[in-house]
């Protein structure tokens, strides 16, 4: 049936004749579930539209599950600001609902001489945005700490950790609905339209567009005209208002897409680390670090493969390629050998992969969160969230704070 759930809450709310609605977020991964509940906990009558069959099947469930602490970013941007917010929201909302997490703690390592004034401003940068508890050792008690590691010094980040990122987004789901959001899954925003400074939004069915021709234009099957719309749709967020009638591409940046693989290690009895290890920042990451899940695996990832030439309709229907090839393995021993010199030959399996959706591509600086409202392109009630990538799990409900807050004003 044509997007049931949107359906049945349209008759509910608004009469069957009348395409209204209060406020729609487009995108079920962590960000939307967790700005979706904020909204519902303020009063709003909220639907959720989702282009896949469950929550949180993109970017918020291929990823390294890690609680950032706050360090990298640069002081006074929204990935600094949310992020230092975001861990202190996220450990208490954990806690409190005893949602799987551990505060095990971070090593930054440098291994090599030259790294140690990158590794100082790290320290400077992690320092100003007001991240407690850092500390740079010598390397020799970061080898007392990790007894398998290899480096000339380290900073000491007590205040990160790692969550179940599913029974995160579970409850965010449950609390939602708990306060009269609707989810409808399977459904895809196509576009939409400005008409009176306002905008329509335009659905279609996901299995509609399974076989849609890039060049062949695609009908509305459904029309909403919400009070609020959120854009959270993660990969397809650009190329989803671009497809915004009347909204200025100007306002619209340009979008860039990374692919990370993530291996698992194997035949080790015990895992040889007990923090989370990274390296000094690369080109695009944060470099090929060391995580733990919450039942002791040990993962190494993500890389950074740059991917070109992806459109519309493969981007709102998530069809990037998520295949982890063995061979690529072979890039990961070097540089997991720099701070963990004992790794086997033959130790590492393909785990996962994921994508990030960023503003900065290849050899440029990496770009700010962009939570782009009225005052920027003019369309009342519009959101939209622009490169939601790392630290966005972490970041979810200072996020979430941050577009109610801005919907307010």
């Amino acid at each position: 049936m044509l997007v049931k759930a949107a359906r049945t809450w349209i008759r509910r709310n608004a009469g069957t004749a009348t395409e209204s609605a209060d406020a729609v977020v487009v995108g079920a991964g962590a960000v939307g579930l967790a700005v979706a509940r904020e909204l519902a906990l303020r009063g709003r009558d909220v639907l959720v539209v989702e282009s896949a069959g469950t929550f949180g099947t993109g970017t918020s469930s291929r990823n390294s599950e890690v609680i950032h602490a706050g360090i990298y970013y640069p002081p006074g941007t929204l990935k600094a600001r949310l992020c230092v917010r975001g861990k202190e929201l996220l450990y208490r909302y954990c806690f409190e609902r005893e949602i799987p997490h551990r505060q095990i703690g971070k090593l930054i390592v440098a291994t090599r001489a030259a790294e140690v004034s990158k590794l100082e401003d790290i320290m400077r940068n992690g320092t100003e945005n007001g991240v407690e508890g850092l500390r740079l050792i010598e390397g020799s008690e970061a080898m007392k700490m990790e007894s398998e590691l290899q480096c000339v010094k380290a900073l000491l980040s007590p205040s990160s950790g790692i969550v179940d990122s599913h029974s995160l987004m579970l409850s965010l789901v449950g609390e939602a609905e708990n306060s009269g959001t609707t989810l409808s899954y399977n459904t895809t925003v196509i576009g939409g339209h400005v008409e009176g400074n306002h905008l329509y939004l335009h659905f279609s069915e996901s299995k509609a567009l399974q076989n849609h021709a890039e060049d062949c234009a695609v009908l509305p099957q459904l029309i909403l005209s919400p009070r609020v719309v959120i854009n959270s749709a993660g990969l397809s967020a650009v190329p989803l208002a671009k497809r915004f009638q009347g909204l200025s591409h100007g306002t619209i940046p340009a979008a860039y897409y990374a692919r990370g693989c993530y291996f698992t290690l194997s035949k080790t009895r015990f895992p040889p680390f007990s923090h989370l290890i990274y390296p000094i920042p690369e080109d695009g990451g944060l470099g090929v670090h060391v995580t733990l899940d919450l039942n002791g695996l040990v993962k190494f990832g993500p890389d950074v493969q740059w991917i070109d030439g992806m459109d519309d309709t493969s981007t709102f229907l998530n069809r990037f390629d998520y295949t982890v090839n063995s061979d690529h393995s072979a890039r990961f021993y070097p540089e997991i050998r720099k701070y963990y010199p004992n790794l086997k030959d033959g130790s590492l399996e393909p785990g996962y992969s994921g994508i990030r959706a960023k503003l900065s591509g290849p050899r440029q600086p990496p770009q700010d969160f962009v939570i782009q409202g009225e005052d920027v392109h003019g369309i009342p009630g519009l959101v939209n969230l622009f490169g939601i990538e790392s630290p966005g799990l972490t970041s979810c409900l200072a996020i979430a704070e941050y577009v109610v807050s801005k919907l307010s004003k």
